[in-house]
């Protein structure tokens, strides 16, 4: 299945791109999708965004699925499907 995956904020500078198109296995969860970014993406992904086997987003950082928060369908378990967008985030802080 393929998986389009967007970068806003701080994400997007630090990769230095917009977006990327994933093929994975059908059945994929969303780890295993941020398992092939913190490898594509090395060192500075793994410190920032998602180091695998920790099971969790770091601070700062939030995940949508389709236009949903990753905790409405499921968290870091929720199946990806065919044509699923994907979009990475760095949370808006200031005042």
């Amino acid at each position: 299945m393929k998986v389009r995956v967007q970068y806003l904020g701080f994400i997007k500078n630090m990769l230095n791109k917009n977006e990327e198109h994933f093929e994975l296995e059908d059945g994929s969860s969303l780890s295993d999708l941020l398992n092939k970014l913190a490898e594509n993406h090395g060192a500075s992904f793994r410190k920032e965004v998602y180091e695998p086997g920790v099971k969790k987003i770091k601070t700062g950082f939030s995940v949508t699925i389709n236009g949903q928060f990753i905790g409405q369908v499921g968290g870091l378990d929720a199946k990806l499907s065919d044509g699923d967008h994907v979009i990475l985030m760095s949370l808006m802080t200031g005042g």
